[in-house]
Order: structure tokens, then sequence, then C-alpha cells
């Protein structure tokens, strides 16, 4: 989404007394949004230091606020990656995405970078109050700025946040995990944007804030009266999901909800109140879709003043021939993993084999996972009745609680890599020996390419990789294995990877990155290596 400067009225943004200027270190160079004018000499020819810088005449900062940003966690995360180029593109660096810092995914997502100009003063002032700030650039296409705020330093303080929320916004937090980490982070965020107002009095800001876990800073930047025009986006409302997981007449039954009563049943009445107020309290409130203003409307009271659907950056090819070049390459590696986990046990012919696809939040009925597993049950039947049917490898991506990668399933991949290995350190033999044979007017013989030893070698390798098990169903150990409802679901259908089945499933309960020892591949290159997606949800807010 794309905000405009006009958004910026004068409403928005009340006049504010012009700061004396700040001492700035001349020696870091600094991009020209946030340089400093050179100063004026003084009486005794001297510097007399830069004078005020006018930040009203100043083109406004677009900040882009998500839980999601450098953290792999679902859709949103998706939406903000590929949608950097074009922001990018458009803003150039006077665009800045902000999020919570993540070691464990910062160090694949995130390349650390000295801060400059007036982010580097208002990071230094955060840092200065005891909170770990982090500045560099995202990973991704376009490679946008990005600042990651620690919010775990700001724990020693969560109860003072508590209270205010509590007075200020009558929202009594709780004591869960997620709540608290998302008022740390709310309040972080608020101080940040607090500190920068400060150091740039009149200068146009704008901040578009994504789902509830970014929306703590809403309601305290209109508490505090900042002069910022701020963008709230609920691409779900996190009381329709639980209600339309547990009420087949969900769309029906909308306008009639009690929400903030059905929040406090299910437990979840501090995201709620959160959700609404962050609803409430922006200047410009969006949806991704005309589905989800209606959900809105009826469950946070606000429609939406825009629907603005979501979109993916999709890389196009100009050629025809280009794309079947790069979803036949990515095929080969989906070939690699298929031959790693099912040949070990049996294999099949991999040119007649498909590949389908579901994915996404782990949501097994709003996200339709229970119907793919039933018409993967029909095709299977289906396909039993035929003469030599082909080979559907389905998957299910998405992210449940796991104890770690499923050992076999991590051996399996492990002996294929080395017998893979193996071959190609015999094809330059074989090459070599034809070479030489070749070049001497020599006629090969039968045993002049492969010798006894590698022959014997290859006959240990192919021993080694045979097991009598049926391949696995699922990739990792889950934490509940025996009540989790996609695998209850996959047994009571029986698709359990049998010998005589065309349609095999791969439950994969992690999202794919090219960092996995198992697939190796970005979700993006997976799905274009796949034949067909297939997103047969109740609940789907995207529109």
């Amino acid at each position: 989404m794309s905000v405009q400067a006009a958004h910026t009225t004068k409403r928005d943004v009340p006049s504010t007394p012009a700061r004396s200027p700040r001492k700035r270190d001349d020696r870091v160079p600094m991009p020209p949004d946030f340089a400093p004018r050179n100063g004026a000499p003084g009486h005794d020819g001297q510097s007399a230091g830069p004078p005020p810088i006018d930040y009203s005449t100043k083109p406004p900062l677009f900040f882009e606020c998500g839980w999601e940003v450098c953290w792999q966690l679902g859709g949103i995360y998706t939406v903000l990656r590929t949608k950097a180029r074009a922001m990018q593109e458009r803003w150039g660096d006077r665009y800045v995405l902000v999020g919570p810092y993540n070691p464990g995914t910062a160090a694949g997502e995130f390349e650390e970078l000295p801060t400059e100009g007036l982010i580097r003063e208002t990071l230094d002032a955060l840092r200065g109050q005891g909170i770990p700030c982090h500045y560099g650039r995202w990973l991704v296409p376009g490679r946008p700025r990005v600042i990651l705020l620690d919010y775990r330093a700001a724990f020693n303080r969560l109860g003072e946040y508590k209270y205010m929320m509590s007075v200020d916004h009558h929202i009594a937090t709780g004591d869960e995990g997620e709540v608290n980490d998302t008022v740390a982070f709310g309040f972080i965020l608020t101080e940040f944007f607090r500190l920068l107002c400060e150091k740039a009095p009149g200068q146009k800001i704008l901040a578009h804030f994504h789902e509830w876990m970014a929306g703590v800073a809403l309601p305290r930047i209109a508490h505090a009266q900042l002069p910022i025009t701020t963008v709230f986006t609920t691409h779900a409302t996190l009381l329709g999901r639980y209600l339309a997981g547990d009420n087949p007449s969900f769309y029906d039954h909308l306008a009639y909800f009690n929400a903030d009563a059905e929040a406090a049943k299910y437990q979840i009445l501090p995201k709620h109140l959160i959700e609404k107020a962050a609803t409430h309290s922006c200047t410009v409130f969006t949806t991704v879709s005309e589905i989800t203003g209606v959900e809105a409307t009826s469950l946070l009271g606000r429609r939406p003043d825009v629907i603005v659907p979501n979109g993916l950056d999709i890389k196009r090819f100009e050629a025809p021939h280009e794309f079947q070049h790069q979803h036949n390459a990515i095929k080969n590696a989906l070939h690699k993993f298929t031959i790693g986990h099912f040949f070990p046990s049996y294999s099949f012919d991999l040119d007649r084999t498909l590949y389908f696809f579901t994915s996404g939040r782990y949501e097994y009925k709003n996200k339709g996972i229970d119907v793919y597993i039933e018409a993967l049950y029909r095709l299977n039947q289906r396909l039993k009745q035929i003469d030599n049917p082909p080979t559907i490898v389905s998957f299910i991506i998405t992210k449940a609680p796991v104890k770690n990668i499923n050992v076999d399933a991590l051996s399996g991949q492990a002996r294929m890599a080395e017998l893979e290995n193996f071959c190609k350190n015999m094809q330059e033999n074989i090459g070599r020996r034809i070479f030489m044979a070749s070049a001497t007017g020599r006629e090969l013989q039968r045993g002049d390419l492969i010798d006894e030893e590698a022959q014997i070698a290859l006959k240990r390798f192919t021993h080694a990789m045979r097991t009598y098990r049926q391949p696995l169903v699922v990739t990792h150990d889950l934490w509940d294995d025996g009540t989790d409802p996609t695998l209850a679901h996959i047994r009571h259908r029986n698709l359990l990877n049998a010998a005589d089945d065309p349609v095999k499933v791969v439950f994969h309960p992690q999202f794919v990155t090219a960092t996995s020892p198992l697939i190796g591949l970005d979700y993006d290159a997976f799905v274009r290596g796949c034949h067909m997606g297939i997103f047969p949800s109740y609940y789907e807010p995207w529109g």
C-alpha cells in the first residue's frame, strides 16, 4: 500500500516550536533527507555551527511497522517482503520498516549497518534509555532500510506500561506472554516516534501499522498527541479467526455477535481490545478486502476508510520459455527431496509425478486443510481405479509446534546427498578414462569405466539407502503427535504413503526456507516448482 503525503493535514500535524540546534558529528556522511546544512561563519570568523533545519519543508518520511518485519510468521511477512521493492522505488531511503528484534531470524534476514543523520540521533537517544536498537537493510529485493527494536529490554517496565494501558485506554492486559511482548514493543515503538518528532520538529511523518501485534503504539501515539499521520491495516480480525473456526454459519451471524463478550469467551479479550483501540485511534483505517471490511465494521466498530487489496510482487519472465526453465530447474530440487524421502522404501516415475501444495497459518478448518486432505483421499481412491496412474506428491506447508526435524527424514536426505556426491566423483573419473582412451586410440572395455572398487562402493551405498518402513507422512516431530488435527485426519483416511497409493502426503509443519536441510528452497521458489496450489479456505480475508 502506498500512503500519500496528502493524508498529512494541518489537523494531523500541529505546529511545533523550533528547537535549538543540536551538535552533530560531521565525520559521518548523511543522506540528503537527513543531513544538516552547512553552518555560517560567526563574528570571530569561526563556524557558528549549523543553523536550525526547517523540517517542515522536507518531504515526508514513511515508516511501516509490523511484527513480521525480518521475522517469517505468515502472510503479512510475505506482503511486506514482496512490496518492499516497489516502496523503495517510490520512496527511496525515506521508507523505513520497523519491527521487533529477534536474533534467531535477524541473522539470516538482516544486514546491520552504522546509523546516520536523524535516524542515528533518534536511535542513540533510545539507546540512552537502555533499549538496544539495530539499524540496517532487509535482505530482500529492494533492500529497504530497517530498524529492529529489542522489546525484551523493556520488560522491567512492563508493570508501568500495563498500568498506563489500564488507566489511559481501559485495557486490562493480563499476564499472557504474547500480550506482554506486544505491549513492550508498542511502548518502545511509541517512544521511538516521540523522540523522532522531538529531533525533527515540523517533519511530516507517516506511520503504517499492520495487525494488532503492532497496534499498541496507535492509541499511545494518539494519547501523546504526536504529530504523526497513522494508518492501521487489519488483514483479518483476531476474533473473526476464532468465530469462523467454531461457527459454520459465521458470515450469516456476523451482524449479531457481541464482540467483547465473544472475545472474553475465547479468552482473547486483551488482544481484541488492543486491536479495537488501534482501529479507533488511527488516522486512516484500511482492510484488505470487502469481506474483511464487513467483518471489521461488525467486530471492531469502525468502517474502513479504504479497501486496499493485498498484492504480491511476483517476478514475471519476459518469455514463456524462461518461466518454464525456472519451473524445471526448481522441480529438479523437489525431485531430490522426493528421492530422499520416498525412494529408500520404493520408487516411482518422476517424469509422471505432479507436485501439489497448500500452505498458510496453521488453522485446520479456517485454511481448509480438512477439505484439502479429504480431496486427496478421494483423488487417491479414483486414481487406484485406473491403470498406471500418475503419482501426486501433495505438500501441507504450515507452522505447527514441533520439537525438531524427524531423524529418519533428515537421514534420508543425508544419504541421498552422499550418494549424489559419490556419483559426481564417478562422473569425473569416467570422463577422464573416456578422454584418455580416446586420446590414445585405445578401445574401451567394459571394465574400463567402472572398476571393481567403485562397483562395491556403489552397492554399499545402495544397500545403506534401503529401508523397509513406509515413507514418513510428517517431516518433523510434533509436540502433539497424538491429537494434532491434520495428522489425525491423514491417519483416518489412511493416507500413509503406502507403495500402492498414487497420492503421497508430506506434512511439513514448518515454513520452507533455503536453509532447511530437507527441501532447501525459499517459499516463492518452492511454489514455482510445484504444479498446483490449492487453497480451499473457509475463512479467507485476503479477498
